[in-house]
């Protein structure tokens, strides 16, 4: 950093000062949790010494408010993969089923939303298509703070819903599909060209619950990349033409991350690992008939408390995962 040309390259030089302060942060929390633990092992031998009720509670509280601090750094320790620090950008997908899957993925819409909330995330949806009768078809959102993407690649893949329907005039149990992808948004991506030949771009009327532009004009834009078939949608922006970048922006990230999945595909197949990038697998089930439960079906964590999980806690859903994912050395997560 103490070099004269550090500045030369602005996003490398962000990059390292970025780096430098999420390890000054992991020593510094540990140094402060090793301090407390010792005191906290201090009051223990006092508590046992002397049988102080009023020492015990004293006790009780530290050692709860320790925990909730021990839980937060581990957690803060397991994001350290290479994308861990950047932005999310998160796309929902219903499944078929129409109306009652499009309603499944309005609730996960909204489940993210204030996941985002809860953890002091800033979003901004970059597209919304509004379901044929209730719901959404479609809906790209982006998140913006610290470990967005490390926190949220735990939620890539398939969202099961299993509940007596709303729609359904019989009363009658149904089970619907949300598929959620999730990437970083790359610095790295803004070197990738793009031939305008290679792109089709499509304008359409912005859709959602409100907005000043909102279905009056055709601002909303789709770009599609002919070579890969990859397609980034925008319509937050109240221009076409702000839009359009903002959407090939994301074209580029998406593209870039299909060949960073391409190359860790094939240093698998070199070294005869049979570890598939599964994007589209089942990952979690939310029953609300004829019990209430949400379960991971890759960590086996789960609880019965589906309304809370909706609101957005999902945080230890998230834990779980980057607990295993770590513990099982698998470096593509």
């Amino acid at each position: 950093m103490l070099a004269a040309d550090f500045w030369s390259d602005q996003i490398s030089a962000r990059k390292l000062i970025d780096k430098l302060n999420f390890e000054r942060k992991i020593l510094t929390d540990f140094s402060n949790l090793e301090k407390e633990l010792k005191a906290l092992q201090e009051t223990f031998d006092m508590v046992k010494d002397l049988f102080d009720p009023e020492l015990f509670n004293l006790f009780e509280v530290d050692f709860l408010d320790y925990q909730k601090k021990f839980h937060e750094f581990e957690v803060y320790v397991l994001l350290t993969e290479p994308y861990d620090n950047h932005n999310a950008i998160l796309e929902l997908h219903p499944g078929a089923g129409g109306t009652e899957s499009q309603d499944w993925a309005s609730i996960l819409f909204r489940m993210y939303l204030r996941w985002a909330e809860l953890n002091k995330i800033k979003t901004t949806v970059l597209d919304y298509q509004s379901g044929d009768e209730a719901g959404i078809k479609s809906a790209t959102i982006l998140f913006e703070g610290k470990l967005a993407y490390g926190y949220l690649k735990a939620e890539k893949g398939v969202h099961r819903l299993v509940r007596i329907s709303p729609f359904d005039a019989s009363g009658r149990r149904h089970t619907s599909f949300c598929s959620v992808d999730i990437m970083p948004e790359f610095d790295e991506a803004n070197k990738i060209e793009i031939l305008e030949s290679d792109l089709i771009m499509e304008t359409h009327r912005a859709s959602g619950a409100g907005g000043q532009h909102v279905n009056k004009t055709d601002s909303a834009v789709r770009l599609i990349h002919k070579p890969t078939g990859l397609v980034a949608n925008c319509q937050t922006e109240r221009s076409q033409h702000a839009n359009r970048e903002r959407a090939l922006i994301m074209l580029k990230s998406k593209i870039f991350q299909k060949e960073l999945e391409e190359k860790q595909a094939k240093l698998a197949d070199i070294k005869g690992e049979q570890k598939a990038i599964e994007w589209g697998s089942q990952i979690r089930s939310y029953v609300f008939a004829p019990y209430t439960l949400v379960k991971d079906h890759r960590t086996n964590f789960e609880t019965n408390n589906v309304e809370k999980v909706l609101d957005g806690d999902i945080d230890d859903f998230i834990y779980e995962y980057l607990k295993q994912s770590i513990a099982s050395g698998d470096k593509n997560v």
